[in-house]
C-alpha cells in the first residue's frame, strides 16, 4: 500500500502539522511506502519529496502575493501542476489529507479521487462547517454557519474582522460546497466525537465520518518517566491567545496562593507579562522545546486546559495524561471526552468561579500518577491509532 500524506506545512508549526508528521513517521515505521506533499516553505523538514511541493504563497506583502494566495484557494497558483506530478510519479493507493485549506486547496482532493486513489481527510479544525475555521464570534462560540447560511460570515465579518477576508472565505464555501466535497472524499477522520457531531450537523454524511483519536508517537512514549514525587506547582502549555482561555486562567491564578507556570507564546504574551509582572506566584516561561515541556509537565501536580473555543482533540491534554499528570479541562469541545474523575476534572468554560474551585480542589487531591500514565499510553499509543486508521483505508 502506497500512502501519500498531505498537509499545507511540513514542520512542527502547530497541532495539525505535528499530527501529520507523526502519522507519516508511524506509517513508514510500520512498513508502508509513504510520500509527503505540502507547500514549499523555508522551515519545512528536509525530504526528497520537496521537489514536488507547491510553490509558496503568502497572504501578507504586496498585492501580487495576496492575489496569488487568493488564486491558490480556488486551485490556482501552480498547485494542480505540482500535485499532478506527485500523483503520476508516486502513484498512491491512499491519499491522506490533513489541513489543506488556504495554502493548498481542496482541488487536490478532487484530483486524488479522479486519479483513482482512496481519499481520507482528517479534520484538524472546523473549516468545512465554519468559513472562518474557529466557530468563534467576538470571542464566543458561534454556530451560525453550521448547517446554516454561510453568508453569515459576511454579515459578521468574523474572518479576521475583515470584509475582504470574509468575502474570500464565503466564495471559498461556494466553490468547495458540502456536496462537492462529499463526492471527492471517501472518509472524514474526526479526532473527537464532538467534531464528528459538528460535521454531521453541517450536512456531511454520517456514514463517511469516523472518530479516531490523536496519538502519542513511540519516540515520546519510550522516553516517558513518571514522577511520583510532584513539585508544588501547576502548569499551562499552549498558545497565549484569547480563545485559549489564558486571560481567565491567569486572572484566577493571581488570586490563588499556588505557584503557576505558564509556557508558550502568542499575541497576548507581552500584555499578560506586563499586567502580572508583580504577581510572584506566576512564572512566564516563554516557548519551550519538547524536552523542556516534558520536564515541566512530568513534575507538575496538574495542568490546565482552560479553552473558550471548540477544542477538537487537544494534544496538550493527551500529552499531559501520558506523563501521568492529571488535567483540569474546560467543559467545551472535545476536552470532556478525554477526562474522567481518575485523571482530572472539568469546569465551566470561561467561568472564573468554577475554575477557581477546580484549581483549589485539585491542589489538595491525590492522584495515582503511574496509573494515569499507564491507562493513557494504552489509550493513545500509535498501535491503537494505526489499527483504526487502517480500517479507514480499506
Amino acid at each position: 500500500m502506497k500512502i501519500l500524506i498531505v498537509n499545507k506545512f511540513y514542520y512542527n508549526r502547530g497541532g495539525d502539522c505535528t499530527c501529520t508528521i507523526n502519522l507519516e513517521h508511524m506509517l513508514h515505521a510500520n512498513g508502508y511506502e509513504t510520500a509527503v506533499y505540502a507547500m514549499d516553505y523555508p522551515e519545512n523538514i528536509e525530504t526528497p519529496f520537496s521537489k514536488y511541493f507547491a510553490k509558496e504563497v503568502s497572504f501578507s506583502g504586496g498585492i501580487k502575493n495576496k492575489l496569488a494566495a487568493a488564486t491558490r484557494i480556488f486551485g490556482g497558483a501552480g498547485v494542480k501542476t505540482s500535485f499532478a506530478k506527485i500523483l503520476n510519479e508516486f502513484k498512491p493507493d491512499i491519499v491522506h489529507f490533513n489541513n489543506i485549506h488556504s495554502y493548498l486547496s481542496p482541488v487536490i482532493v478532487k484530483m486524488a479521487k479522479d486519479f483513482g486513489a482512496k481519499t481520507i481527510w482528517t479534520m484538524h479544525d472546523y473549516k468545512l462547517v465554519c468559513p472562518s475555521y474557529s466557530c468563534l464570534l467576538n470571542g464566543k462560540s458561534c454556530e451560525l454557519c453550521i448547517g446554516g447560511d454561510k453568508k453569515n460570515v459576511l454579515k459578521t465579518r468574523c474572518m479576521k474582522n475583515s470584509l475582504s477576508a470574509s468575502l474570500l472565505a464565503y466564495l471559498e464555501t461556494l466553490k468547495w460546497s458540502t456536496d462537492k466535497l462529499e463526492k471527492y472524499t471517501d472518509v472524514y477522520v474526526c479526532p473527537s466525537k464532538f467534531m464528528a457531531d459538528k460535521m454531521a450537523q453541517g450536512g456531511f454524511d454520517k456514514n463517511k465520518i469516523k472518530v479516531v483519536c490523536n496519538f502519542i508517537p513511540d519516540t515520546m512514549i519510550n522516553n516517558i518517566t513518571v514522577n511520583t514525587g510532584r513539585k508544588s506547582y501547576y502548569a499551562y502549555v499552549g498558545r497565549l491567545s484569547q480563545e485559549k482561555g489564558v486571560t481567565t486562567l491567569i486572572k484566577v491564578a493571581s488570586q490563588l496562593p499556588y505557584t503557576f507556570k505558564i509556557a508558550g507564546d502568542g499575541p497576548l504574551a507581552a500584555e499578560l507579562k506586563e499586567q502580572y509582572e508583580d504577581c510572584k506566584n506566576i512564572e512566564f516561561l516563554g516557548r519551550l522545546n519538547s524536552s523542556q515541556v516534558a520536564d515541566l509537565l512530568s513534575n507538575a501536580k496538574f495542568s490546565v486546559m482552560p479553552s473558550e473555543c471548540y477544542e477538537n482533540n487537544p494534544m496538550g491534554v493527551i500529552e499531559s495524561l501520558c506523563f501521568g499528570t492529571p488535567v483540569i479541562g474546560a467543559k467545551i469541545g472535545g476536552i470532556p471526552e478525554l477526562l474522567e474523575p481518575s485523571n482530572g476534572m472539568l469546569f465551566r468554560s470561561g467561568d472564573e468561579s468554577s475554575l477557581n474551585r477546580a484549581i483549589d480542589t485539585m491542589w489538595s487531591l491525590e492522584y495515582d500518577y503511574q496509573q494515569i500514565s499507564k491507562d493513557s499510553i494504552e489509550r493513545f499509543n500509535s498501535k491503537v491509532y494505526l489499527n483504526k486508521v487502517l480500517e479507514t483505508y480499506k
